[in-house]
């Protein structure tokens, strides 16, 4: 989607002017990951028109292939509004403006499967399932079991405002089930599957995805693998969150996704890959937008390195992702 940011804080009805940008869960994270090294594709539909032309170019500048990314002539690419508040208060608001869009139109008799399939990891979001019918059948079809399957990788996303009945908690559910590695929020979950109780309780009643990770935001994230062939559950990983200062909240999870899963792509240990997720989210929490560049790999690297200590001393502000400095001129006590 094309995102519109306000240029002061306030009501949309009463905020002036907005400033363009682009947002969207899945293209978030390939962003992320291409500014990171990795090669990643992003697959959907966008409008022929402006705003479309405007999303495809952001998009690849970040390098990311947008070959199959097609243009529908009759339907407009999605835009949203938001409010300069964080999502969790109250004086939050976002206006979406998808309904009949290009993406909404995705699905199975239209998306060529050969480059959704083609790299190590397919990653989706619960969004997309919101957007129709045709978009459900869509992810149903590409989280099926098959011969060859890449890893699929689901972020929950709920978003009770994009669900038009009150089915959606049951389709996330679904789809979660048939994921390799699943991203769920601890509200999410009490929200969209009415399950309270912490992690733990989480893994119970979600214990099919091979890597559940669970986001706690200020708390941290905790990341459940599964059972070993002998039957023995490896403990659960946890990772506190970094102490950050936060200018806006959009687009965090889609960075803590795509920070995880560039340290899975590196087939680091499941606690790196939650460390890896903090520092992405925390580049994505210092700026205002909802796509924001990770810090370069050499930085990130270093960070992810720093001892328990350590790593609970970091404070990072704006412009932190910009200065590769050395891990003890990083750490603010």
């Amino acid at each position: 989607m094309v995102t519109f940011l306000p240029t002061r804080p306030g009501r949309l009805a009463d905020v002036p002017s907005f400033d363009r940008a682009i947002g969207g869960a899945e293209s978030n994270v390939a962003c992320a990951l291409a500014a990171f090294g990795h090669p990643a594709r992003w697959v959907s539909r966008v409008g022929a028109d402006g705003f479309g032309d405007h999303l495809v170019e952001r998009i690849a500048g970040y390098g990311v292939d947008v070959t199959a990314v097609h243009r529908d002539p009759d339907r407009p690419t999605g835009v949203y509004f938001r409010t300069a508040g964080d999502r969790g208060t109250g004086a939050h608001e976002v206006a979406y403006y998808r309904a009949g869009s290009a993406a909404s139109a995705m699905s199975v008799r239209n998306t060529d499967p050969g480059p959704v399939r083609a790299g190590r990891v397919l990653h989706l979001s619960g969004i997309t399932a919101a957007l129709s019918a045709d978009c459900r059948d869509l992810l149903h079809e590409l989280t099926a079991p098959r011969p060859g399957r890449p890893l699929v990788s689901f972020d929950v996303n709920h978003r009770p405002g994009l669900w038009r009945d009150t089915g959606g908690g049951r389709v996330l559910l679904g789809l979660a089930r048939r994921a390799d590695i699943v991203f769920v929020g601890e509200d999410e979950a009490e929200e969209a599957w009415g399950v309270t109780g912490g992690p733990e309780a989480i893994r119970a009643a979600l214990p099919e995805p091979a890597l559940l990770v669970v986001k706690r935001g200020a708390r941290g994230a905790t990341a459940f693998a599964r059972p070993a062939g002998d039957g023995t559950h490896p403990p659960a990983a946890r990772e506190p969150a970094l102490d950050t200062d936060v200018v806006a909240t959009t687009g965090a999870g889609d960075a803590f996704a795509a920070g995880f899963l560039s340290a899975t792509l590196r087939d680091l240990p499941v606690k790196t890959r939650l460390r890896y997720g903090h520092l992405f989210a925390a580049a994505a929490l210092t700026t205002p937008g909802d796509l924001a560049p990770p810090p370069s790999r050499h930085h990130a690297d270093r960070l992810a390195a720093l001892d328990d200590d350590a790593w609970g001393r970091l404070r990072l502000g704006p412009g932190w992702t910009q200065a590769d400095a050395a891990p003890e001129e990083a750490n603010t006590p």
